[in-house]
């Protein structure tokens, strides 16, 4: 059995195959996972909120822009090739409504959204997706092979 790496809400963490990544409690936060297939090498963050918005205070990890910069940045000083990344990601759901009245806020789908944005500046491909819905996901990572194994409440399980 691989050895897990534990990956906090508003946190990252980067790793070397045969490790794995895991985090839990996806609702509207965004878990995005990148690798470079060939050194064996990547990250995962946990995403909860779409943009910093220019502040400097708290915690970085807590934003897509300001967090990814961050995982990008240690990714590559462990030799990674920006040119071989590739990502995917899950979450983003709309965990709570309300009957007869439109989805509130959205955070989930601006977190997607803004995880889709710094992929696309970076030219970095997202290969998959599992986001949306109205259910939390659990997320394993494996950065030797790429795999995203994401784990869902009355959903079962699926790999991507």
């Amino acid at each position: 059995m691989n050895e897990v790496i534990t990956v906090g809400m508003a946190d990252y963490k980067t790793a070397t195959a045969p490790l794995l990544l895991l985090t839990a409690g996806l609702g509207s936060c965004i878990g995005i996972c990148v690798h470079d297939p060939l050194l064996k090498v990547g990250g995962m963050a946990h995403i909860m909120l779409p943009t910093a918005n220019g502040s400097q205070g708290g915690n970085p990890a807590k934003y897509a822009d300001t967090c990814f910069e961050l995982l990008l940045k240690d990714i590559l000083a462990m030799g990674a090739n920006k040119s071989r990344l590739k990502a995917k990601m899950a979450g983003g759901a709309q965990m709570f409504s309300f009957p007869g009245k439109p989805p509130v806020l959205k955070i989930g789908d601006r977190n997607a959204e803004a995880v889709e944005q710094e992929l696309k500046k970076h030219g970095i491909p997202l290969l998959a997706a599992d986001v949306g819905g109205s259910f939390g996901r659990t997320i394993h990572f494996d950065v030797g092979t790429g795999e995203l194994r994401v784990r869902t409440i009355n959903h079962g399980e699926k790999v991507i």
